[in-house]
């Protein structure tokens, strides 16, 4: 995502939070937009059957190298999302989006800033930044 769009994108949620200036607010609202989220995953398994779950244990090989693990490990998806399906988790994914710039609005925090300092955190530690 370029700044502008970063700056962009925080400007017109600032604007938009009029009656969501509570953090109290703005911080429930969040929780929710994950829980569509969620709910939205299950639904593409559950009532379109566009994806599949297939999960089991995640099998590694005795001499299997850090840097090689991700090589064995799946993502338990089959399947492909179904336009409406896609179009539906864009929308809930939009959502979250907007109440994370809202918090950082509200706070004062540059939400490129912290996308990018999240970006370098991750490049830096690699997979030890996700425990």
């Amino acid at each position: 995502m370029r700044e502008a769009d970063c700056a962009d994108f925080q400007k017109t949620v600032s604007e938009f939070l009029v009656r969501n200036r509570s953090i109290l607010d703005v911080m429930t609202k969040l929780q929710d937009a994950a829980t569509r989220v969620n709910r939205a995953l299950a639904k593409t398994v559950t009532s379109c059957g566009c994806l599949r779950v297939e999960a089991s244990k995640q099998e590694l090989p005795e001499d299997v190298s850090f840097s090689h693990v991700a090589d064995y490990v799946k993502s338990h998806i089959e399947g492909g999302l179904c336009q409406n399906c896609a179009d539906v988790i864009e929308t809930e994914l939009g959502n979250a989006l907007f109440y994370l710039a809202a918090i950082c609005c509200l706070l004062d925090l540059d939400f490129k800033s912290v996308l990018e300092r999240e970006n370098d955190r991750i490049r830096t530690l690699g997979v030890y930044s996700l425990t």
